[in-house]
């Protein structure tokens, strides 16, 4: 952990004695009433419940470049002017398509029988005839990077990494990472294909987790797929009799060339300061497995209810709150990296930012990255936020969530307001991420965390910092 600079620890005095530089950045006494109220109103209002059931039951799945992705965007720009966003817009976005039309595979020897997995994101498909390859077990990732590649050549490659259920949802980096880069490792090695354990915490569902890999070269591939928890359970018990395990991947899915999308962006216009902005949102596309309740429908219904309820208050915000239905997150952050480089020379008027994208789960933790002039005005946020049951971590970093973090990379003062994810990863990515795992109150506190700080951020005097290297001596902790 660093330590904190001279000047924050002058604005900690300078806070904790009441009196403010003339350069601190300070949230007006009537904003702060004015947030307590939206608070308020927002733990009791339906808004958010109404718009993510609306998404997933007219829209339901949302597969970056599907059908459904331009129904999904349809949707958006008339959700955002029904709630009566003042501005409502697209900003194009370009990726690869990625199609999944079958999958199925087997333990072919030594016990003959069926496994529920799921093919990962761009991976390519199986001969005609699918993938017949005796299987070799890693215990982690470094065991993988560090192997002969002799031992790996022509085999389907398995690693069996075990998430545990965490508040904070930690174990997913490791998962995360072994199903981007095990593939890529393991195609470099000379593998067949490569399989994983699922990553998500569910032990006792047969319901794959799906996810993108690491692939990025179209010509170095290797089919790749998750197995559900009790199918790698499966798996490893028959890998423990010591003798070779042959499984089949039959795997109908790959790359048919480029589709553009949209970002979809509305906008509640600030009254005294239009160009400033306090930029919220979610990740509009899912993964076509369930209909994308908690990934990320839920991000999208908090940051849209949240614009909505400042929308109707009596007078509008001295700054503008943008909402932003970021595309295709799933497979690469492609919506938040074409936005970020659209307006990467406008990252001095965004006044603060962060994406909803880890469910539904009440917030409990909120941390940022801000001036240190700043730190006082977080302060002031975190007093409004804490009869809510959010904590302020001020020695912890903030990023923006996952697709604002590319604008933060690029100098935006960012916000990190973290959910309960116990049973998140139980759900993600899976054909049970469906709208029953959404609770109504849970909802609510989001959106009520989500319309306060930014109210207080639009009506802030004074600024959260926005230049690039603005946050090295904040004192957050690495």
């Amino acid at each position: 952990m660093r330590r904190p600079s001279l000047t924050l620890l002058a604005a900690g005095l300078l806070l904790a004695s009441g009196v403010a530089s003339a350069t601190d950045t300070v949230v007006p006494a009537a904003a702060v009433r004015t947030a307590g109220q939206l608070r308020d109103k927002a733990m009791h209002d339906d808004t958010g419940y109404r718009i993510a059931e609306s998404l997933t039951t007219e829209v339901g799945q949302r597969l970056a470049g599907s059908p459904a992705d331009q129904r999904g965007v349809e949707w958006a720009i008339a959700k955002f002017k029904e709630l009566g966003f003042d501005k409502v817009y697209t900003e194009p976005v370009t990726y690869p398509k990625w199609v999944r039309r079958s999958e199925s595979g087997a333990i072919v020897a030594p016990f003959p029988q069926s496994l529920m997995l799921t093919a990962l994101g761009y991976s390519p498909g199986t001969p005609r005839g699918g993938l017949t390859a005796e299987v070799v077990r890693f215990a982690s990732l470094d065991a993988l990077k560090n192997a002969d590649p002799a031992s790996v050549k022509g085999k389907i490659v398995y690693i069996g990494f075990r998430m545990q259920r965490h508040k904070d949802g930690q174990d997913y980096g490791m998962g995360s990472a072994i199903r981007t880069q095990g593939p890529v490792i393991a195609q470099a090695k000379g593998a067949a294909g490569f399989l994983l354990r699922s990553a998500g915490t569910d032990p006792h569902s047969r319901t794959p987790h799906a996810g993108v890999t690491g692939f990025r070269d179209p010509a170095k591939t290797i089919p790749a797929a998750a197995l559900s928890n009790p199918d790698a359970d499966q798996l490893e018990r028959v890998l423990g009799y010591g003798k070779p395990v042959t499984v089949k991947l039959d795997l109908d899915c790959g790359i048919e060339g480029e589709y553009t999308g949209a970002n979809v962006i509305g906008e509640v216009t600030g009254a005294k300061y239009p160009d400033q902005v306090v930029a919220i949102g979610g990740h509009l596309d899912s993964w076509d497995l369930g209909t994308g309740a908690i990934d990320d429908g839920a991000g999208i219904a908090i940051a849209m209810a949240a614009g909505k309820l400042i929308h109707d208050l009596p007078t509008r915000p001295d700054r503008t709150i943008r909402v932003i239905a970021f595309a295709n997150e799933e497979m690469g952050l492609w919506g938040g990296r074409a936005y970020a480089d659209r307006h990467a020379d406008e990252v001095r008027k965004f006044q603060l930012g962060t994406e909803s994208d880890f469910g539904s789960g009440r917030i409990w933790r909120m941390s940022a990255s801000v001036k240190p002039e700043a730190r006082g005005a977080m302060g002031q946020i975190a007093k409004v936020l804490a009869p809510i049951g959010v904590a302020y971590d001020a020695k912890r970093p903030g990023g923006g969530g996952s697709d604002l973090s590319q604008m933060h990379g690029k100098g935006m003062a960012a916000l990190s307001l973290t959910q309960d994810g116990t049973h998140y990863f139980d759900w993600h990515h899976t054909a049970n991420d469906t709208l029953d795992k959404i609770d109504p109150k849970d909802l609510a506190q989001n959106v009520a965390v989500y319309a306060a700080f930014s109210y207080m951020a639009a009506q802030a005097q004074g600024d959260f910092g926005s230049a690039p290297g603005a946050f090295a001596n904040d004192g957050a902790g690495e």
